[in-house]
């Protein structure tokens, strides 16, 4: 089989996966969690590089202010203890989205992550926090305004995006049967393959990945040529 290089998830169904058992929907969060180190290792397991993770974007400031205080805590102890043990193969850990209006107590545990994977080059996996793809384009264009440049083309672009030296998407997943981007990677989905999945992402398993990579396989990547 083909495997991907880069899948990117858009971890959708949390809540609703809580409320459909009649727990608080931080309760989802929780699950969702587990899920993800299930995911992670599938991708590992088969050798995909990269693993892209939608794990809060910058409309979600506008939930219930108790909720987005508790994913904050969930996120906190995610990057202070959990992260870098989510599987037994090391990944540099890169981040997406404008990190700087985050609460400080969680902004230093990921930049910690980050500097202590720096140098592995195997396995990235990439989060998304705090992050819209339309921001993520007009900060790149301001900081090219910054550094003076004055033609762009799509590599500087490129050079400038959260995603700088990384791959593209060859996938892209969303589960809880939702079928839209909710504003993701906007730039690097041009020629990405959508997979949507009708399950909640708390019952992702590792062996869901591999659905996703035989339905990757399926699909005639033309990239505008025949």
């Amino acid at each position: 089989m083909q495997i991907p290089n880069h899948i990117a998830f858009i971890m959708d169904g949390n809540g609703r996966w809580a409320t459909s058992r009649l727990l608080p929907r931080n309760a989802g969060h929780s699950e969702g969690v587990k899920a993800l180190k299930r995911v992670i290792n599938g991708c590992m397991k088969y050798g995909v590089k990269v693993i892209s993770l939608y794990a809060f974007s910058s409309e979600n400031w506008k939930r219930p202010e108790k909720e987005v205080k508790e994913l904050f805590r969930l996120l906190k102890t995610f990057f202070t203890r959990d992260l870098l043990h989510l599987c037994n193969k090391p990944f540099r850990v890169n981040y997406m989205g404008d990190i700087d209006a985050l609460p400080s107590d969680v902004k230093e545990g990921m930049i910690k992550c980050m500097r202590d994977t720096a140098d592995v080059e195997e396995y990235v996996v990439n989060i998304g926090i705090n992050y819209g793809g339309r921001d993520e384009i007009c900060r790149a264009v301001n900081k090219m305004i910054s550094a003076g440049i004055d033609h762009v083309d799509e590599q500087t672009l490129s050079s400038y995006l959260d995603t700088a030296g990384l791959p593209d998407p060859d996938v892209i997943v969303r589960t809880a049967g939702e079928m839209r981007v909710s504003n993701f990677m906007l730039y690097q989905l041009a020629y990405s393959e959508f997979i949507f999945l009708d399950k909640y992402w708390p019952d992702m398993k590792e062996d869901d990945v591999n659905t996703i990579i035989e339905e990757y396989n399926t699909r005639h990547r033309k990239f505008g040529a025949l």
